[in-house]
């Protein structure tokens, strides 16, 4: 495991971006996991600047998001579709068919919808690089803490700290109790994975990860038995000063 500490956040996002662009580069048609959150929007802010300034390519692209909300349909606006559109998708030159994301539309049967999205994974070839952050309970992807390091792509109940963290991002809408999301055995499978973390509110987190038992308590303590990790901190979340 590799770890980089930047003096900030803006760095962290610029680095990120960077190690995405070079991957894209040595295959145009990368095979790429991609998160949401707070934490991604500046990797992602900084990958559609350099599509616009030098003509990044993205047509090649493939990507799948890790997770998405049950009960919300694709067009909600705080559903994880209309983040990457807003935030990437719409602003680059992807082709739309080389977008996965879960479908978590109300009515949707989630066990069917979850086999069809670990195939689609699968028939791709696999990931190529994983992005992935870390909520302030260890969890990864919507992988809460108890997870198995075998599971594969699910329906899953939210922690309540998940909800209650979530509830700044909904305002005053009702925030979903479950969720589709990668497992943790699907992630680990990808050749390389990339974990960002920022702010104070991580550290704790990280270091349970990084320099703590590997546990299902821990979800990310999993990333431990990947042989190609790179974890890109701000100083904030270092502020245990990790040392892998």
């Amino acid at each position: 495991m590799r770890v980089l500490v930047t003096p900030d956040y803006r760095t962290l996002s610029r680095t990120a971006a960077e190690l995405l662009i070079k991957a894209l580069h040595a295959k145009s048609n990368l095979r790429l996991g991609l998160p949401t959150g707070r934490t991604p929007l500046g990797m992602y802010e900084e990958l559609v600047k350099k599509h616009q300034e030098e003509h990044l390519d993205f047509s090649k692209l493939m990507t799948f998001n890790l997770d998405e909300y049950l009960g919300l349909p694709s067009d909600h606006p705080k559903s994880y579709h209309t983040y990457m559109k807003q935030h990437f998708f719409e602003q680059v030159n992807i082709s739309p068919t080389n977008i996965h994301i879960p479908d978590g539309s109300p009515g949707i049967d989630a066990d069917r919808e979850s086999e069809r999205y670990e195939k689609a994974i699968h028939d791709a070839g696999g990931l190529d690089l994983l992005v992935v952050g870390i909520g302030a309970n260890g969890h990864i992807a919507f992988n809460e803490p108890g997870s198995a390091f075998d599971s594969r792509t699910r329906a899953v109940d939210l922690a309540p700290e998940t909800i209650a963290n979530a509830t700044q991002y909904f305002g005053s809408d009702r925030v979903p109790a479950r969720a589709i999301t990668m497992g943790i055995g699907t992630m680990l499978e990808a050749r390389r994975i990339l974990l960002l973390a920022a702010g104070t509110s991580k550290a704790d987190a990280v270091d349970r990860a990084l320099r703590g038992p590997v546990s299902p308590d821990v979800p990310a303590s999993a990333l431990q038995l990947h042989p190609r990790v790179i974890v890109i901190l701000d100083e904030a979340a270092n502020h245990h000063r990790v040392d892998c």
